[in-house]
């Protein structure tokens, strides 16, 4: 089973881009994912970028996750 985690991006470079969420940072490849703006969600899995997503679907997925662990 593979989780993808829900991170906003904060910064970005050519290939690469800082992703933020829940105060945490990392560095994410966006080799997957096209036209990938600051202020964007995209769903990460072993600091890779997924697909983007929306603001809604993240704070589902949070919401989901905080059920699971709590």
């Amino acid at each position: 089973m593979c989780i993808a985690i829900p991170m906003m991006i904060s910064e970005i470079g050519p290939t690469q881009a800082i992703g933020s969420a829940r105060g945490a940072r990392r560095e994410i490849d966006l080799a997957l994912v096209e036209a990938v703006e600051v202020g964007d969600w995209v769903l990460v899995h072993l600091g890779r970028a997924l697909r983007k997503t929306t603001a809604t679907e993240a704070e589902e997925l949070w919401a989901l996750f905080d059920q699971m662990s709590g």
